[in-house]
């Protein structure tokens, strides 16, 4: 095919564009993770433990976030490359324009609903009485870069859909410099505190989301982003969220998951010798750090989305294969090496986040080791999940999305405490874990199956 042939993505080794396109993106997932990881670290340095409970409070808002640029970033990266690779030009920069005007509105509108609910919001995701000042604070101010968060995060997706993936990376790493600058001096130099970390956070979102607005005004070069690409209709909407929603269902089934663990938290852990506040810090802190583990596999999962997305779409099923068993192979290394340092360094990683009583430390040392033991299996689950959507096998993605938190997760931490009190909701991560990897290993092993049978039908 001519766009084949014209196009690196249908042409160059798979291992190769994986190395170039998930790279950047782990590097830009990491950086991104930092937002949360540096405001965590240094509110622990200076607030204390109830910071950190705020920010573990304020946290789903964060997820709601990332969980928009996902449906509507993801969704339109997809739509364009299996629209390229199908030599449907006009049509793929439709696409970028509809994915950009929604992030555009969706940010503006979460904002406005933050800010007229904050109050309720906060104590709905787990607010205790002692921390329910600092949660009103951080997200207070917060709240006002909702729209530049989901239009950086959102627009870095259709960038690196774009074949650039360093300045996808470029644009959220300048924001998370700018945070982990300002982070100290508004904290410590001027005295702010909460405050001081989430007005960080902003500029530096705000600085991320101009990057990003820069790129698609002026430098976008695969195809031409005319006035009436930016034209929004329910059925380029309705495509662009069937391929997205399984990025964003995990995120928001992450935020479900977040507010159930944080009031089953506060609930059993005042039955507990921990009492309320250490369970809550601790799982905030986990949460936190693991994230910056999971950062790395969805980097690998979104650095395989162009790739299978265009090879899929100009029928080239064997490289659609090679490209899935490199990224999952990478990701399964990752994750051992996760599992390593989770189970052998968990009093070392908490330290980061500042001092505690020992009760908060045993607490923190039993909560790794339990509830992340199957970590080396959590890269599985994420990747088959946006495989699926990259070869617009929506449903499939969508469901493999859910398994882990909703379907799997959610029972099971709500369930087991009841018997197990506060040691309940540890074991319901491993059992969780593991039963997402087996639904994601029988899915795909099935979908390489029928893609041998359309190369066979190809060949014959």
């Amino acid at each position: 095919m001519e766009q084949a042939i014209k196009n690196p993505l249908g042409v160059e080794k798979p291992g190769k564009l994986l190395v170039k396109f998930a790279v950047p993106s782990i590097i830009a997932m990491l950086v991104s993770a930092l937002y949360n990881i540096v405001d965590q670290i240094f509110i622990g340095q200076s607030v204390g433990m109830l910071g950190n409970a705020a920010t573990n409070v304020a946290f789903p808002l964060t997820t709601v976030c990332t969980a928009i640029a996902l449906l509507l970033g993801i969704g339109g990266a997809a739509n364009f490359n299996l629209s390229m690779g199908a030599r449907e030009e006009k049509r793929a920069s439709g696409f970028i324009g509809g994915s950009i005007v929604l992030l555009i509105t969706c940010g503006v509108v979460l904002m406005l609903v933050v800010r007229i609910f904050l109050n309720p919001m906060m104590h709905a995701f787990g607010a205790t009485p002692d921390v329910l000042e600092y949660a009103l604070t951080y997200t207070g101010i917060t709240s006002f870069g909702f729209p530049f968060l989901i239009f950086s995060t959102g627009a870095s997706n259709l960038i690196r859909a774009d074949g650039s993936p360093k300045f996808s990376m470029a644009c959220v790493l300048v924001g998370a410099v700018i945070n982990t600058i300002l982070d100290p001096l508004f904290i410590f130099g001027f005295n702010m505190g909460m405050a001081g970390a989430a007005l960080a956070t902003i500029l530096g979102q705000i600085v991320s989301a101009l990057f990003a607005a820069y790129y698609l005004i002026f430098r976008f070069k695969t195809t031409r982003l005319r006035k009436d690409a930016f034209q929004v209709t329910w059925s380029k909407s309705r495509a662009i969220m069937g391929l997205g929603a399984a990025a964003c269902f995990n995120q928001l089934a992450m935020m479900a998951v977040q507010i159930a663990l944080n009031n089953v938290l506060t609930y059993y852990g005042a039955l507990s010798v921990y009492g309320s506040e250490i369970p809550l810090a601790v799982v905030g802190i986990i949460m936190k750090v693991n994230m910056i583990f999971m950062s790395i596999i969805i980097g690998i999962a979104q650095g395989l989305q162009p790739i299978s997305s265009f090879n899929y779409g100009a029928q080239k099923y064997g490289r659609v294969r090679e490209t899935y068993r490199k990224a999952i192979t990478a990701a399964t290394i990752i994750s051992i090496c996760a599992f390593l340092a989770f189970q052998l360094f968990p009093r070392q990683i908490i330290g980061i986040f500042g001092a505690g009583s020992e009760e908060y430390f045993h607490f923190a040392e039993r909560c790794f080791r339990i509830f992340l033991l199957f970590t080396f299996v959590n890269g599985i689950q994420p990747v088959t999940s946006n495989f699926f959507s990259s070869i617009g096998k929506a449903t499939k993605g969508i469901w493999l999305s859910l398994t882990r938190q909703i379907i799997f997760l959610l029972p099971l931490v709500l369930i087991l405490p009841v018997f197990l009190g506060i040691d309940g909701v540890m074991y319901a991560g491993p059992v969780a874990d593991g039963m997402a990897a087996l639904a994601a290993i029988l899915l795909v092993t099935k979908e390489m199956k029928n893609m041998k049978q359309l190369e066979y039908l190809q060949a014959s």
